[in-house]
């Protein structure tokens, strides 16, 4: 059973807390927000103006056998190409107090194929 009140996980909100300060999301430049499970990673872009899901792209869309890193750039690829399709080539990136390296970095990297963060 995991402990909510733990260190680690104190120190992890605080981690986001300070970043989604310094940033917000409108329509035209939306906030890129991860997620990252042990077995699964997730990515959408946010407009925080209306509080709504622009769109969403997991490594669960995938039908590729890869490495969790090699998924996490494929998804940070389909994650463009659904922004290109309602016409967001922007966004502002959020690492939701993970590390910028791995996999959360691989998401941005895919993103910046086609858009720019």
């Amino acid at each position: 059973m995991v402990n909510l009140n733990s260190k680690k996980r104190i120190l992890k909100t605080r981690r986001q807390k300070r970043v989604r300060a310094k940033i917000t999301g409108s329509e035209s430049k939306p906030r890129l927000s991860v997620f990252r499970s042990n077995s699964h990673i997730y990515a959408q872009l946010i407009d925080d103006e209306t509080g709504k899901i622009l769109v969403s792209a997991s490594d669960l869309e995938i039908k590729t056998k890869a490495k969790k890193v090699g998924l996490a750039l494929e998804v940070g690829k389909l994650l463009s190409e659904k922004a290109k399709k309602i016409k967001i080539d922007t966004a502002v990136f959020d690492r939701s107090g993970y590390k910028y390296h791995g996999r959360v970095k691989n998401i941005a990297e895919g993103f910046r194929v086609a858009g720019k963060i």
